[in-house]
């Protein structure tokens, strides 16, 4: 009889101010019992998108928690992709009322990308611009598709990767958390590989970085915190002029009988998916 594979996820993360901003919008956290990772980067005036984002992750994983607590088997809420995406509904709901309800946080928002593992997958999902990268054998391939207006803008045909680089239109998203009542995240699920590794970043690191400068900086052997800290130094070398956070994830095999204690933290601080990665259409 052949057993099957059963991986698990090293981790390391990091968050700057970056070189212009005055204080830090970008939100990370984590449940390493439920492997739900997610990182933020909120929008508004005043200390609303840092509100925005530290809503946003605190409420995706205690409501992913209270999903996988409360499900029945053979209820909708049992599939990972199906408690993945109301959490992301139930944080969009969070941060809107929070937005309408107190004057000084009214029109705050932030963008979410997150992935969560399951067994041998990963499930990912996004709101904005903060993206989530698949490294493979030395490559590094875009997961998640930036709803943003010049992203849209290229693939639909109507400006060149070039002329989206030279526009002063970078930071217009076209979806985010909390700015409207419905919101509409974007789900994909792959199958990973021993050695894999996934990159959850905000734009403050990926304006300034593109997949190969990625991949070499994660091929180097050194630390998943050194790699972390390394991306967000390169990032602030050549202008840092948003905030920047990343969660470097490590697919590792499991060691057999290991017992896995759970823990949280909430820290408040384009182009196609890749050939290994499914869009996925939740049930509920």
């Amino acid at each position: 009889m052949t057993q099957a594979l059963t991986l698990a996820l090293d981790f390391a993360a990091a968050t700057d101010i970056g070189c212009k901003r005055s204080n830090n919008e970008d939100s990370y956290g984590y449940d390493a019992g439920q492997h739900l990772y997610v990182v933020c980067d909120g929008m508004g005036g005043n200390a609303a998108g840092e509100v925005a984002s530290g809503m946003a992750v605190w409420t995706l994983i205690e409501s992913f928690n209270y999903f996988a607590l409360n499900a029945e088997p053979g209820n909708p809420m049992s599939m990972i992709e199906n408690r993945l995406l109301a959490s992301i509904f139930e944080a969009n709901r969070v941060v809107r009322e929070a937005g309408m309800e107190n004057p000084e946080l009214h029109s705050m928002g932030t963008t979410l990308v997150c992935v969560c593992l399951d067994g041998n997958r990963a499930v990912v999902g996004n709101v904005g611009d903060s993206r989530a990268y698949l490294l493979r054998n030395g490559t590094c391939q875009q997961i998640t598709l930036d709803h943003s207006l010049l992203d849209e803008e290229v693939r639909n045909g109507n400006m060149t990767p070039e002329m989206a680089a030279a526009s002063n239109l970078q930071s217009v998203i076209t979806r985010a958390i909390g700015v409207a009542d419905q919101v509409e995240p974007d789900l994909f699920a792959a199958t990973l590989q021993p050695n894999d590794f996934i990159l959850l970043a905000s734009d403050g690191l990926t304006r300034y970085m593109n997949p190969e400068e990625i991949a070499q900086a994660a091929s180097t052997g050194s630390e998943l915190a050194a790699i972390c800290n390394a991306l967000i130094e390169h990032a602030k070398l050549r202008g840092g002029a948003d905030n920047i956070t990343c969660i470097l994830l490590h697919v590792v095999e499991a060691a057999r009988g290991a017992v896995e204690t759970a823990t949280s933290s909430a820290d408040t601080h384009s182009g196609t998916p890749p050939d290994e990665m499914e869009a996925f259409t939740p049930t509920i």
